[in-house]
């Protein structure tokens, strides 16, 4: 099998968030627009700043953007690399990891989504989001394989013994 092709086969991927968060964020985004619809004739009759004016339109910019990324962010492993589009994209490798911890609310996963909280060996805390726990499950089975000695080969059998 080719290079590419074992590359492949050991991707996973999955939803950074729950269903029913991503339903969630689209129905308060729209909430909130029509909200503001609904809100125009009182808005058009107060007497805005320039800076009330950027400040009501970049909230509402943030909100739409943070909203999107929350339905359309994803977390993928591939080999030995972590990988979440998010805001910005998050990216760590099993080999500059210190620490990993692993938050998982079986109950309450229909909601918040598993999370992986990774500390790297030269500083930094990366959070990955995963509807899917099995992907930061196997990131952590990269980590340890790098972290765990290579066990010693066999001795070799003594000549004369079957």
């Amino acid at each position: 099998m080719s290079e590419e092709g074992s590359k492949k086969s050991s991707t996973l991927e999955s939803a950074a968030f729950p269903p029913l968060l991503r339903t969630l964020a689209v129905v308060l985004v729209v909430d909130l627009f029509a909200f503001a619809l609904w809100s125009l004739p009182s808005l058009r009759t107060t007497s805005w700043s320039a800076t009330s004016l950027f400040v009501f339109g970049v909230a509402g910019l943030c909100v739409v953007w943070v909203g999107y990324w929350i339905v359309y962010s994803r977390t993928r492993l591939e080999g030995d690399v972590l990988t979440q589009t998010w805001l910005w994209n998050k990216r760590v490798r099993a080999e500059d990891v210190a620490q990993l911890k692993l938050v998982h609310i079986r109950m309450l996963e229909r909601v918040i989504a598993p999370r992986l909280l990774v500390r790297r060996r030269f500083g930094g805390i990366t959070w990955f989001h995963a509807y899917d726990p099995q992907v930061l499950v196997a990131f952590g089975h990269q980590v340890a394989q790098r972290a765990m000695p290579s066990a010693p080969p066999p001795p070799a059998p003594e000549a004369g013994t079957q």
